[in-house]
């Protein structure tokens, strides 16, 4: 049946579909970049120019399904259908299979270069830890599945709140999202901290202190490959696309191994060099320190030859509030001389505004004021404080699979569109 509607100049029609079938075809347009509608009105189009009908689609348990086509087209296809004498839901299911066969899913884009982020600042505290494993979930997540992504204008309407804007008003204000396929890419999480609470986070085992470890490949006595040392997180969730390199207490000794080392502002890239073809993206998060390890995190993600600025480099992870700010400047003082020194280019990502509450008043709206005008670097992401975050830690299990539509995991999606 067909109903007039003004939508672009077309009709509504309503039949019924398979729902595995209708989420196939959800999934699918939107992996395409297109409009439902307009992928039915192509797999009609190109199922009635066919000499016969296509294999038969088990439409079992079908149900009402309603779109868009331009006027004609629906009676039309009536007709061929009837003249094929197959059923008006097996024709239209033939249609939609007809265009997921001729329009298969894209290949992931992977970088040339594998991308590498430090996610640092002096500061403890401000939840680098939690970002950097949300930000590695996000990218990860799986491509052949739709996930809620806070949509960007909706960050940048939050981002232009004033503080003289009312607590209710902002607190009741929804999220703009929209379903997206998950970006799929092979990302390993580094544990760079010796307190080893991204390890601990994430449900896996610090590594012992007699073993091997990062810390000993750094300082040029490996007691092994590190690629042994790398666990899975999640696989039912993320199949096999999210690793981690845990953390090992010794790296409280790093600073001091690194003392007599050569080139120590190299380290840490000798030591993972060797895994970068096996991951399109290396997400270190960094201790709360200024010393050897955080100029050996920077030289690793400086600009490599033939790398795109942006690519990869630094995000800053910081709340909006006073002291933040105050470690922003000494880390940022302390790349930018390692970049005069050394005559290379560490891009900075973008900040990350963490744990934001307007509900805490002026100081947290004040604050949030000044880091959006900085600039360059720019506020790349907005998480709040929600108590899914912490349940996430507790239960030892990754945010975006313990929680995938909580406010936290839309706004970590977002960031991945955001460095992406």
């Amino acid at each position: 049946m067909s109903s007039p509607a003004t939508s672009n100049d077309r009709e509504k029609v309503v039949s019924k579909l398979p729902g595995w079938l209708r989420q196939n075809l959800k999934i699918r347009a939107a992996q395409h970049g297109i409009e439902i509608q307009t992928a039915v009105e192509q797999g009609i189009s190109d199922w009635c120019g066919l000499a016969s009908a296509t294999a038969t689609v088990d439409t079992a348990g079908a149900d009402s399904f309603s779109t868009f086509l331009p006027p004609g087209q629906w009676e039309a296809f009536r007709q061929v259908v009837a003249d094929r004498r197959v059923s008006l839901i097996q024709g239209l299911a033939q249609s939609i299979q007809l265009w997921l066969d001729t329009n298969p899913a894209p290949d992931v884009e992977r970088p040339e270069v594998t991308r590498r982020i430090i996610v640092c600042n002096q500061k403890g505290g401000v939840g680098k830890t939690a970002i950097t494993a949300g930000l590695g979930e996000a990218l990860a997540e799986e491509p052949n599945a739709l996930h809620a992504v806070q949509i960007a204008k909706a960050l940048a309407k939050a981002l232009r709140a004033s503080d003289t804007s009312s607590e209710d008003e902002q607190a009741s204000d929804p999220l703009e999202i929209e379903s997206l396929p998950g970006l799929g890419l092979r990302v390993l999480l580094v544990d760079f901290d010796p307190q080893c609470h991204l390890t601990n986070q994430l449900g896996a085992s610090p590594l012992p202190m007699n073993g091997d470890s990062l810390t000993n490949h750094m300082a040029g006595d490996p007691k092994g490959d590190l690629r042994d040392l790398v666990v899975s997180i999640d696989d039912e969730h993320f199949n096999g696309r999210l690793h981690l390199l845990p953390a090992c207490n010794d790296a409280f000794l790093l600073d001091v191994r690194l003392s007599a080392v050569r080139a120590r502002e190299a380290a840490l890239e000798r030591a993972l060099e060797p895994l970068e073809a096996d991951y399109d993206v290396i997400l270190v998060d960094c201790p709360p320190s200024l010393g050897l390890s955080m100029d050996a995190a920077s030289y690793y993600g400086r600009r490599r030859d033939g790398e795109r600025p942006g690519q990869s480099g630094a995000l800053i992870v910081v709340q909006a509030e006073d002291s933040s700010a105050d470690a922003y400047d000494l880390l940022t003082s302390q790349i930018d001389d390692l970049r005069d020194d050394l005559k290379i280019e560490v891009d900075y990502l973008g900040i990350v505004v963490n744990l934001y509450d307007s509900r805490r008043g002026y100081i947290a709206t004040s604050s949030l004021q000044g880091w959006v005008d900085i600039k360059d670097p720019r506020v790349v992401g907005l998480i709040g404080d929600r108590k899914e975050q912490k349940e996430a830690v507790r239960m030892k299990q990754p945010l975006l699979s313990y929680a995938p539509k909580s406010q936290q995991a839309i706004g970590m999606r977002a960031l991945a569109r955001e460095i992406a």
